[in-house]
């Protein structure tokens, strides 16, 4: 299979300064990828893991068990990615991550983190669907009508808590779901899942509420953009109000210009263009599917990966060893391996 797909989806594209995205979806998940990489690239890459060494911000994850943090490669080939393969910028923004992981006790916070709790966040932010698009990338779905009526509810929990939870959902993310799907099947094996694939629902959204809802959307996007960068691939934009232009005028700041570039408006039918990009029977019905799943819902998984974990685990999570595992289980491991 092609790692590269192109397709021209509804509407135009406009120019100016609120101009949406463009609508034609070009996606591309090997070139800067472990097993993809150019000359020039496997220098960078080379270039990018001396400097940190010398800096003493990278150690070699082998023989580590912290069910993947931020030293493996295909994590330091997102922070590459970011900044276009420039050593030098790279390590600034991964030692800026590095600074504010130890910051806010990123990886403690993540293992004690309360199962009930994260549950509940989940139904504030994208949310997995269990399903896998044709490169073998999870797809998430974030469907702003549904915080609606949980938006009070949103709003009562404090500012610092609630960014908390958003580094808690990023972590499951990049220590759970994506090294899992990993060592899934996928068309692009061996290459590392390390992105995912993103339908943003805004039917039913009023400019009010998307008004309300901007600094609790910016909160999360600009922690993703600096932190956990390159972790979004394909960004589908579907069933966009006549207003949108205007609120992208509001919120592109918020992204890097690769993250823009990947932000496609798809308008209300988004199914022909979301089924080259995703099976039907993994696409929800909303979207043009035919996986009977809402943002509600918890993840349908399918055959393979109810196969391999069974069934998805409740709270925090990361993938070791090919098997899941809770992370304050690491914690003890790790504690037990030094006493």
């Amino acid at each position: 299979m092609s790692s590269a797909a192109s397709v021209k989806s509804e509407g135009s594209s406009k120019s100016g300064p609120t101009a949406a995205p463009t609508s034609t979806v070009t996606v591309d998940v090997l070139a800067g990828h472990l097993g993809h990489l150019t000359e020039e690239q496997q220098k960078a890459l080379a270039t990018f893991k001396t400097n940190l060494v010398s800096a003493g911000l990278y150690r070699s994850p082998e023989g580590t068990t912290d069910g993947g943090g931020t030293h493996d490669e295909p994590t330091l080939l997102r922070f590459l990615r970011a900044r276009r393969f420039d050593p030098a910028k790279a390590q600034k923004q991964f030692a800026d991550a590095e600074a504010w992981r130890k910051k806010h006790g990123v990886d403690a916070l993540y293992a004690t983190f309360p199962d009930d709790e994260f549950e509940t966040a989940k139904r504030f932010y994208p949310r997995w669907t269990g399903r896998r698009d044709k490169n073998g990338l999870p797809v998430y779905v974030y469907r702003l009508a549904s915080l609606a009526p949980i938006s009070k509810e949103l709003n009562q929990v404090p500012g610092e808590r609630r960014y908390q939870r958003i580094i808690a959902l990023y972590e499951v993310m990049t220590r759970f779901v994506l090294p899992m799907c990993t060592s899934l099947p996928h068309s692009t094996a061996p290459t590392p899942i390390s992105s995912v694939t993103t339908i943003i629902d805004l039917e039913q959204v009023s400019l009010m509420s998307m008004w309300g809802l901007r600094s609790h959307l910016q909160e999360a996007s600009t922690l993703a953009t600096a932190n956990y960068p390159e972790t979004l691939n394909t960004i589908a934009v579907v069933n966009s109000p006549s207003f949108f232009p205007t609120v992208w005028g509001w919120i592109k700041g918020w992204f890097d210009e690769g993250t823009r570039n990947k932000i496609h408006v798809l308008g209300k039918d988004p199914g022909p263009t979301l089924r080259t990009l995703i099976d039907e029977d993994s696409l929800p019905k909303p979207y043009g599917g035919k996986l009977d799943w809402t943002f509600e819902n918890e993840p349908a998984l399918d055959v393979d990966t109810e196969s391999l974990i069974g069934k998805m685990p409740k709270g925090p999570a990361v993938w070791v060893d090919g098997k899941v595992t809770k992370p304050t289980e690491l914690r003890k491991s790790e504690s037990g391996n030094t006493s």
